[in-house]
């Protein structure tokens, strides 16, 4: 087992303006973390080698957080596949290297429960990685985030380093992308059903049947996650983050729904794709590790539209 980080050592979190960047960046901040260091991608671009070997070598941290990724739901990933894997690929082989180079010997790697078969056996336990068929709406980003937890692990054979992988389930919360083309199906359902309030519009259109099960973990509870990994965590096998219990989409949608206020129908289009059937996450190695989420999805949805309408209210100023 490693040490838990020193408060005053320097934590480069990659993506630190991201929905799970920035909510790593409040928790350790929280935690009396004193030296932060965090580039927007205006300031630096992860996908130019070069700039992103200067970053690491002028600002040296102690430890690294690679939240950086291009994210996007069903559609975006389905559209856009090799834009997906090849800037998720560019942007981990860029930050690792340089952080190898450098001599980091603390990094922890977020992938995205989607690197696991599309008809795993449920839960999800980490040791299903690379045994079936992955979902092919989002196979590309899936392969990118594999390739990412064997950097991991190849770096930590051949080198020695303390880096380790987490593969956290579908993630909500304040700062997460609300357009309605390329965000996260908890997101866009918030946006269509106050819009759809808004308008005052009869019904809601959903995707699909309404059947498929996903967990969702609020953004806060990930944060915390990742500086328990940190403190606890040391090994080469990549570790699952979620909450351990699942809803369907209709469900969900009823949800948002109830807490937006909207009163009108919500109509499934089964002409649309459903994605995976069920993605649940086994997360008993964290359990025994002493970690579990807090922010229950009643609570974190009501949360989560209450930051959505202060930034829309803010954006009309």
């Amino acid at each position: 087992m490693v040490d838990a980080l020193d408060r005053s050592a320097r934590v480069y979190i990659a993506g630190h303006r991201g929905l799970a960047g920035s909510a790593v960046w409040r928790r350790f901040e929280q935690a009396g973390f004193t030296d932060l260091v965090g580039a927007a991608s205006s300031e630096l671009d992860l996908r130019d080698r070069d700039a992103t070997f200067a970053f690491l070598h002028e600002t040296k941290p102690d430890v690294v957080i690679d939240a950086a990724a291009r994210v996007g739901g069903i559609l975006a990933n389905d559209t856009y596949p090799a834009e997906f894997l090849s800037d998720n690929l560019r942007i981990q082989l860029n930050v690792m290297d340089a952080a190898n180079e450098v001599c980091v010997d603390r990094l922890l790697f977020l992938g995205s429960s989607c690197i696991y078969p599309k008809f795993a056996e449920q839960p999800i336990r980490e040791d299903s990685l690379l045994t079936g068929a992955l979902e092919p709406t989002n196979d590309a980003y899936a392969i990118a985030k594999i390739a990412g937890i064997m950097q991991v692990q190849s770096t930590r054979k051949q080198y020695g380093r303390h880096w380790i992988s987490a593969m956290p389930t579908n993630l909500y919360g304040p700062g997460d992308n609300f357009d309605p083309q390329n965000s996260h199906v908890l997101p866009a359902l918030i946006r269509r059903f106050h819009e759809a309030k808004i308008d005052g519009l009869d019904e809601v259109v959903l995707w699909g049947t309404g059947t498929p099960r996903r967990e969702f973990l609020h953004v806060d509870d990930l944060a915390d996650a990742v500086l328990f990994l940190l403190d606890h965590y040391d090994d080469a096998s990549t570790i699952n983050v979620g909450v351990g219990t699942d809803v369907t989409i209709r469900e969900l949608a009823e949800l948002v729904a109830r807490t937006v206020g909207y009163e009108g129908a919500i109509v499934q289009d089964v002409s649309k794709p459903d994605g995976t059937p069920r993605k649940l996450l086994d997360v008993s190695r964290l359990s025994e590790l002493g970690w579990q989420a807090r922010v229950g999805l009643v609570d974190g949805v009501g949360a989560t539209y209450e930051w959505f309408v202060r930034q829309h209210a803010a954006a009309r100023l």
